[in-house]
């Protein structure tokens, strides 16, 4: 189809306002930490909902290499993520190397970037250390060992309480260090495939991430922790954000991992996040795909986006990325000034 040159040149131009003033917004507010929590980084996701989006990236095992996606990134760009993500993860060498994973989380924070740690757990009720398979983190409860665990006092309860206590001495380290964590456990609660996730309602997923919302925050004093709610995109998602909701009580921030690449960063699932959201910032907790500039333009609440690790590599060209990183509504580490 031919297009008209004034047609483009328009267009372009019209582009290049929306994201010329979308980084001027981001200038406005990059370096605010005030807000309506008690929380420096939480109450910059509050700022910036609205005006730019924090790039990030995840650094899956091995956790001998803590930053290795994030020095990627910032070897294809030039630039680094504003938002570094490390995993306890499940598997003996990953477990003994935690304590490598917590030292880059605090090196990160003082570099001034968002700190995000999620939890790949072995099933309570089997062995740890494990695998990625149906002995592991693909394992499966039964019914009665769901409700077992969550009954306090019995063996699988205890089992998983004394799991907390050791990913929690990692974290209490980071409190002493005044380091602020995203804190993302039990993500894609609407995901069957792991031991924790796919079971809808009140006595399903939402009540294990409440018990262990509540034990850490309460029984481990655990209050530098930012407590993140994450669902995947599935066709269900209008209705698993309501029955996978543990309540505004327990989580800070919501999150989507968006994975269906055919329907891709749709608005609907957008509007289903803003709607769950209740007003506190929402984010792209996972993707393979990253968003354009453009998507987040008219998506504009997403306060980051993090891309899992090496898939961001595989699913996007490097010009793609270079040019995501470089738009004037994505926030790198650079344009922080740390807490």
């Amino acid at each position: 189809m031919k297009v008209n040159p004034c047609f483009t040149i328009l267009l372009c131009l019209s582009l290049s306002v929306s994201l010329s003033s979308a980084q001027q917004k981001v200038k406005t507010v990059r370096q605010a930490v005030k807000g309506p929590t008690r929380f420096k980084s939480l109450n910059y996701l509050y700022e910036i909902s609205g005006k730019g989006t924090i790039a990030g990236i995840h650094n899956r095992e091995p956790n001998a290499t803590p930053a290795a996606w994030t020095d990627e990134v910032n070897k294809t760009t030039g630039k680094f993520p504003g938002l570094w993500s490390g995993d306890f993860l499940f598997q003996a060498e990953n477990i003994a190397n935690r304590q490598k994973m917590i030292d880059e989380a605090a090196v990160q924070w003082k570099k001034g970037a968002i700190v995000n740690i999620m939890w790949h757990a072995c099933n309570p009720a089997l062995e740890q250390p494990c695998g990625w398979d149906k002995q592991g983190v693909l394992s499966k409860l039964s019914n009665a060992q769901w409700e077992e665990l969550l009954t306090d006092g019995s063996k699988i309860n205890l089992r998983w309480k004394d799991m907390m206590d050791e990913v929690a001495g990692y974290l209490q380290q980071l409190k002493d260090q005044k380091v602020e964590v995203l804190f993302r456990p039990l993500h894609e609660m609407n995901q069957g495939v792991f031991w924790w996730g796919g079971r809808p309602g009140k006595t399903g997923t939402l009540k294990l991430y409440q018990l262990t919302h509540d034990y850490l925050t309460k029984k481990k004093g655990l209050d530098n922790l930012i407590w993140v709610w994450d669902i995947q995109d599935f066709g269900t998602l209008a209705n698993d954000a309501v029955v996978y909701n543990p309540g505004t009580d327990y989580w800070d921030v919501a999150a989507l991992d968006i994975y269906d690449d055919k329907s891709g960063f749709s608005q609907q699932k957008y509007d289903i996040m803003v709607k769950a959201g209740s007003n506190k910032p929402i984010a792209i907790g996972e993707c393979q795909k990253y968003p354009t500039a453009e998507i987040l333009a008219k998506q504009p609440k997403w306060t980051f986006f993090m891309g899992w690790s090496e898939l961001v590599f595989s699913h996007n060209t490097i010009p793609e990325i270079n040019t995501l990183i470089h738009a004037p509504n994505v926030i790198t580490l650079d344009q922080m000034k740390g807490w």
